[in-house]
């Protein structure tokens, strides 16, 4: 680019054409000539007559001096000028844009995008290939023109973590991938992190680089802690810098379910200090509604922690059944209850009448075995609303006649008269162990201490129910704990005393670890690996890397030792997961987290992140030049007379017309309106792949013909949709092939497709690879597939089970080729409680349509022909592929039609025909 007086030019050359004006005035001025004047007498008889019309003898002055403006204007306009262009050297070769893309930079992630979209600017204008690289979900390099580059920027978002080792190593495999040198662009967070500095040397090895990194500093919130009867909270910053103070938000939820700013509180960072601390203290009743903290006006998932268990502690009424005995603490059936729970629990006593309206998230009944109907009745209600009962045995339970003949609702099992006692001289046998913790119990991963020994216990009765029940039982086999559901709560029994009279498990570590497990006692501390080995957490909302919650959706469950140990990244997300009734939070930052500014070596040059946004003039000069030549044309009849009201009219129209480009867009819209609605259309995705989307259209084009032929189905000619840009709401159906360098859509494109699944459309994605990975990882297709699918409202997924009425809207199918035999198709699940009728051979399935089909058969290569109906791409070989082809075209009949008509052959009235058709 050539910059003259400010202002660039992408093609200089073209202003050698304004030397030509001159000249070109001199033929304006010559062309036509001017009359002579010559004397004649007799004309003294025509003076003093007026002419109605009259005609200049030669070109206005201003009228030639507007058409050398045009000219000027058109000449300028074409040489492409640019206000405020880059001054940077363009440089050659192939360029790598690298991103951190990170939660440190998604405060300032538009600006980021802006900057990338000039560097692609520029990189076009000098016809360099650039590709782009995003450390925090790397994947291989793509070398591509900037244009491409340019469709993919909005779909470009940061991650709710920073780069680990495996994203370092990926991002350096991609690099080593690469066979020549490129220069590079690191659009840098501002955050050193591990690798970083190998990811450097990598860099400066393949050519110059330059970095870009914002001025602002980085913000960061440790997990909170509850301590002293305050939540303990601290705040980082990356650079020490002057006295500061920052404000922490405590949000959550008002009685009403608004979500909420319950409490404030400052932190302030003294001068050369990163760690601000501050305490907020607050009710229990309010801290309990409490789901997070944030520091104020930092948008960014570190700055964001989530609540869990670990901050709310637990409000726990305990009931014993016998007074404490002065001088026998030890005795006491509460004692070590209590000594468990004060630390992590606020304990409430009191008559179960009294406490109940509390509305405690535990009761424990010690040693009790009868409630009044009045308690039981009360007990009973608060249980079904999602309370939690733990009952303790001892002897007045033992000799009681509760829960045995029948179960007693607010018993988990039904109990034998008497007790079992072990370990005396009229007992049976020696103390017994506990046995391993099943993988189905809330206790399994729990180390067992050897020296925990039972003496005597309340035994349960044989039943069908009590094995599903058991979730701890001694090493003999018998339950020592037991469970069962009730409402939305439940019962809990220990078959022995909350105190040492009966075992010693009340002794050990094991009983408080049970009593977390039971979610009875908050976490004191957050719980390291050993403490969630063997454990399986389901994540129930994570963060994006702006701090805000989302549905966690299918996201897998992970294992508890990673939930505590490892590093967050793409297979651990931050956010809250749960384990039974156990909740907690992973956040982006630990407890011993630090933030360490980026520092960068003397030889790379660091610039900021604003850009001059460039303004091109050329199409407001042609649109200058334009207008200039159309009041060029409208003088030129008014100086020939010509310019009657009619032609001022017309001329006035095609101004109108020329000036305002908007109208004839908004009657392209019309156009394409009309024409998906006319008759019914389907259509495919453009995927920017030329040969990908020719094949689809033509496709389309053959299903559509063998609709036309075989079904009272008459399709116009496909239509390619563009996501960003046309309505989807015309398309009943949109096969959408999966390329693996196709752009990501935008949000607002998003919105428009998930808007399009709800509404009824249909998605037929197409990894056209056969599903090899069974749209997993391992494939480009799949990947991409994964990528493109994770922010659309899909439900869950099955193999398209034999009775679905997918294999039997037009004909009878049991498999659903395409130019590959591949595996399974994916459609909408089926509901649990989906039985199969008496009299029908199929499932009485929901009447809707599933909203996406997922497969990889390549159906429209096998669909595909030319304007003759010729097949295009051949499929299989012999008579074999034909009768592939065939199944293809089959299924995308049953598609259009399940699409259609929904889920119609469900219907009574057709199995008759069904069964006849199946030889049933």
């Amino acid at each position: 680019m050539t910059v003259l007086g400010g202002i660039g030019f992408t093609a200089p050359w073209l202003l050698l054409g304004l030397l030509a004006l001159p000249i070109l005035w001199l033929i304006l001025r010559a062309v036509p000539p001017a009359p002579i004047r010559r004397l004649f007498p007799a004309v003294s008889l025509l003076l003093g007559l007026k002419d109605d019309e009259s005609v200049s003898d030669r070109t206005p002055w201003w009228l030639l001096l507007l058409r050398m403006l045009a000219v000027a204007a058109v000449i300028i306009g074409l040489a492409g000028p640019v206000l405020n262009p880059s001054r940077d050297a363009p440089g050659s070769g192939p360029l790598l844009i690298v991103m951190d893309a990170s939660w440190a930079g998604a405060p300032t992630w538009p600006d980021r995008i802006e900057l990338a979209e000039a560097q692609l600017t520029e990189a076009g204008r000098a016809g360099r290939p650039v590709a782009v690289l995003r450390l925090s979900a790397p994947e291989p390099l793509l070398f591509q023109s900037a244009e491409a580059w340019r469709s993919r920027l909005p779909g470009l978002s940061p991650a709710p973590w920073q780069p680990g080792p495996p994203q370092i190593d990926a991002a350096l495999d991609a690099i080593a991938g690469t066979d020549s040198g490129f220069d590079s662009y690191w659009v840098s967070d501002g955050l050193d992190y591990a690798g970083r500095d190998r990811l450097l040397a990598a860099l400066q090895d393949r050519g110059a680089l330059k970095v870009y990194q914002t001025g602002a500093d980085v913000f960061g919130l440790l997990p909170a802690s509850y301590d002293d009867g305050a939540i303990q909270l601290s705040a980082l910053r990356a650079a020490a810098g002057p006295d500061r103070e920052v404000t922490l938000l405590a949000d959550g939820t008002d009685p009403a379910g608004t979500a909420r700013v319950l409490a404030s509180a400052t932190a302030r960072f003294a001068a050369g200090e990163t760690r601000a601390e501050t305490a907020l203290s607050l009710p229990a009743e309010l801290r309990a509604r409490i789901t997070g903290f944030s520091v104020q006006a930092q948008r960014s998932a570190g700055a964001v922690t989530l609540a869990d268990d670990a901050l709310r502690r637990r409000e726990v009424a305990l009931i014993a059944g016998r007074e404490d005995r002065e001088g026998l603490e030890l005795l006491a059936p509460l004692h070590y209850l209590e000594q468990a729970l004060v630390p992590t629990a606020d304990l409430l006593h009191g008559g179960l009448l009294e406490v109940l309206p509390a509305n405690p998230d535990v009761v424990v009944l010690a040693d009790i075995a009868t409630l009044s109907p009045a308690e039981e009745a009360a007990l009973t209600e608060w249980i079904d609303e999602g309370g939690l009962l733990l009952r303790f045995a001892g002897p007045r339970l033992a000799a009681s006649d509760v829960s045995r003949s029948d179960e007693h609702p607010l018993m988990p099992v039904r109990l034998r008269s008497g007790g079992r006692s072990v370990g005396g001289a009229m007992s049976w046998g020696e103390p017994k162990t506990l046995a391993p913790f099943p993988e189905t119990s809330p206790f399994h991963g729990l180390q067992i201490p050897p020296d925990v020994r039972v003496t005597a216990q309340v035994m349960a009765q044989p039943d069908p129910t009590l094995a599903d029940r058991v979730i701890a039982a001694l090493a003999d086999g018998t339950p020592l704990v037991t469970r069962k559901p009730l409402g939305q709560g439940q019962v809990v029994l220990f078959h022995v005393t909350a105190n040492a009279e009966w075992s010693s498990l009340p002794l050990s570590g094991l009983f408080v670890e049970m009593l977390e497990r039971l979610a009875v006692s908050s976490m004191a501390k957050a719980p390291d690996a050993a403490d969630l080995e063997g454990t399986t957490w389901t994540p129930v909302q994570v963060l994006d890397a702006y701090g805000r919650l989302s549905e966690a959706e299918t996201l897998p469950g992970v294992d508890g030792a990673d939930l505590a140990s490892a590093p967050v990244g793409p297979d651990l997300r931050p956010g809250l997961y749960r384990s039974g009734d156990r909740r907690l939070a992973r956040n982006v930052l630990g407890a011993d987290a630090t933030l360490e500014p980026a520092a960068w070596p003397a030889d790379v040059p660091v610039e900021g992140l604003t850009v001059r946004p460039e303004l091109p003039l050329g199409g407001m000069l042609l649109s200058l030049a334009l207008a200039m030549l159309v009041a060029d044309v409208i003088a030129a009849l008014a100086l020939s007379g010509r310019l009657g009201p009619g032609r001022a009219t017309a001329a006035l129209l095609a101004a109108m017309m020329l000036t305002h480009p908007t109208e004839a867009q908004q009657a392209s819209e019309t156009d394409f309106a009309l024409s998906a609605t006319g008759e019914m259309v389907l259509a495919h995705v453009l995927t920017g792949d030329k040969e990908v989307d020719d094949v689809a259209r033509a496709g389309l084009r053959g299903l559509s013909d063998t609709l036309f032929f075989r079904t009272s189905v008459e399709p116009a000619d496909p239509i390619g949709v563009d996501l960003e840009r046309d309505e989807l709401a015309f398309f009943p159906l949109l096969y959408w092939p999966i390329t693996p360098v196709q752009p990501t859509p935008s949000a607002e494109a998003y919105a428009r497709l998930n808007a399009y699944l709800r509404s009824g459309g249909m998605i037929l994605f197409d990894t056209r690879d056969a599903d090899i990975a069974r749209f997993g990882a391992a494939s480009p297709n799949g990947r991409k597939l994964q990528d493109l699918a994770a922010p659309l409202d899909i439900p869950p997924l099955e193999p398209v089970p034999g009775d679905h009425v997918l294999t039997r809207t037009f004909y009878l199918l049991q498999d659903f080729p395409g130019r590959h035999t591949g595996r399974d198709v994916w459609v909408e699940a089926a509901p649990p409680d989906a039985e199969q009728i008496e009299g029908m051979p199929f499932r009485n399935l929901n009447d809707g349509v599933t909203p996406v089909v997922i497969g990889g058969n390549d159906w429209a290569a096998a669909w595909a022909v030319d304007r003759n109906g010729n097949p295009l791409v051949p499929v299989g070989r012999g008579f074999a592929g034909e009768r592939q082809r065939e199944l293809a075209y089959r299924f995308g009949v049953n598609l259009v039609m399940h699409v259609l008509t929904g889920n119609y052959k469900s219907d009574q009235v057709h199995v008759p025909a069904l069964l006849d058709r199946l030889g049933q």
